[in-house]
């Protein structure tokens, strides 16, 4: 059986690796490329925060500046946003400062999507995120105008 290539077939590739760990077959590992795969593991759950907390930051924008559109998709979009944070965040635990970190750049995408959601100008949302980070992840937290 020939080795499978972690460029052609990542897929067969990851599971090769997979048994020649289990086996502690040294030999057929990819160190370099294996190596590759759990940083990006990493990084995919930070990507996974950054994403999330835009995406929490732009509805509690849009439900603090809109209360007149406010919807149940709204109030379930925080929730998910929050609880794919909580998720992350409860495997994860090194991570826990990690939104915190983020909230200033998540903000600032996140009041840009909240201009563009709900047509009001941008001026009209603070420069700065205006909720401390508890209060954002805070499952019982809905800001009000």
């Amino acid at each position: 059986m020939t080795t499978p290539d972690y460029e052609t077939d990542y897929y067969a590739w990851a599971m090769h690796q997979a048994a020649a760990i289990r086996a502690k077959d040294v030999a057929a590992l990819d160190i370099e490329h294996v190596a590759e795969a759990i940083e990006t593991v990493g990084m995919n759950e930070k990507r996974a925060i950054s994403r999330q907390l835009q995406r929490l930051l732009a509805h509690l924008l849009k439900w603090c500046y809109q209360p007149t559109h406010r919807t149940p998709s709204w109030r379930r979009t925080i929730r998910q946003a929050r609880n794919t944070i909580a998720d992350v965040l409860e495997y994860s635990h090194s991570l826990r400062h990690y939104p915190a970190q983020r909230v200033p750049l998540a903000y600032q995408r996140a009041r840009r999507d909240a201009a563009d959601d709900t047509g009001l100008p941008l001026a009209t949302f603070p420069e700065g995120c205006p909720w401390t980070v508890a209060q954002v992840l805070d499952e019982e937290f809905l800001p009000e105008a």
